[in-house]
């Protein structure tokens, strides 16, 4: 019996690319002027008696935090694999997507709850400086959406940073809108109105980072990969009549690893196989980080189960199924 294990890293590399320096000056530009202005606000919004402004604030808060955050976890995962931690530390920026999921989340359930509560006893709302501070903060939020925009958004942990900036944008559009109609019809609900519509725009830019996250730490297959297809598309390359223990996951947001067992028949040879199925997963797949298991099908006996215990489905030859 022949077993071959074998890592392709031909154009793969656990450790963060080079273009991560370029990200890092992106968020910290973003993360300066949004820190920087973030306290004019706070202190208008309360002046003004504003929850969009306040609101707008918070987001604010938290918008240098996830982009602290992402900072944070592109250094970390920077880091060579070694010791314990053998694919290095490229999921702290999924950990960090995460936690920039949750903390949209929090901050929503917070502004709904007192934006319901003015509804039902609305204080008085300064318009004008309502709308004077919720333009300059529009423009502050394009200026670090662009930023942000410029780094690597296939990175989970920079999108979620950019989806807090992103929100956040819309907060102070929404504060703006809500302070030209107290300003025209004195109507100062429509600043609770304006909160709750971003409450709205949070959950929506929440639920896909957590989704993803989620995803990729519980080891589950890549959005773009069928497990199932990727099988069967093995199995058509010559020499394969069988594979199974196929396993497809997510190494971060970016990178997708796979392991399988593949029995090939006679006379195919095991090495030629193994090369063949890499070129295949790598052309057709985008998954460059294999280790494959190659073995003879008639290496078995005919009536024992090659592994005691197959994981998932098994893909092999109808000629090879009796």
């Amino acid at each position: 019996m022949r077993e071959h294990h074998d890592h392709d890293h031909d154009g793969h590399s656990h450790s963060v690319s080079v273009s991560a320096d370029a990200d890092r000056r992106w968020l910290a530009v973003a993360l300066v002027v949004i820190a920087g202005f973030m306290l004019v606000e706070v202190a208008v919004g309360v002046v003004a008696q504003s929850l969009a402004l306040i609101s707008d604030a918070a987001h604010m808060l938290t918008d240098a935090a996830a982009i602290v955050l992402a900072l944070f976890a592109l250094r970390i995962a920077a880091r060579p694999a070694g010791g314990r931690y053998t694919f290095g530390l490229a999921r702290a920026e999924v950990l960090s997507a995460a936690a920039n999921g949750l903390s949209l989340l929090l901050l929503a359930g917070w502004l709904g709850v007192e934006a319901a509560g003015r509804l039902a006893d609305p204080p008085p709302v300064t318009g004008w400086m309502v709308v004077v501070t919720g333009v300059l903060g529009l423009a502050v939020n394009v200026v670090a959406a662009w930023a942000i925009s410029r780094a690597d958004r296939a990175r989970l942990n920079i999108e979620g940073a950019y989806q807090h900036v992103l929100m956040d944008m819309f907060a102070s559009g929404a504060a703006v809108a809500a302070g030209v109609v107290v300003m025209l019809t004195g109507w100062v609900r429509a600043d609770a109105v304006a909160t709750l519509v971003v409450v709205a725009l949070m959950v929506r830019g929440a639920w896909p980072l957590l989704r993803e996250s989620g995803r990729v730490l519980l080891n589950a297959a890549p959005a773009h990969v069928r497990p199932d297809d990727l099988g069967t598309d093995m199995l058509a390359v010559d020499g394969v009549v069988e594979v199974h223990d196929l396993h497809v996951w997510a190494l971060d947001g970016e990178q997708a690893a796979l392991s399988a067992h593949v029995l090939v028949g006679e006379p195919a040879d095991c090495h030629e196989v193994r090369q063949a199925l890499e070129r295949r997963l790598a052309a057709a797949h985008g998954i460059r980080h294999t280790t494959l298991q190659v073995d003879h099908f008639g290496e078995r006996p005919a009536d024992v189960e090659h592994c005691e215990v197959a994981h998932g489905q098994v893909h092999r030859r109808r000629q090879y199924s009796g």
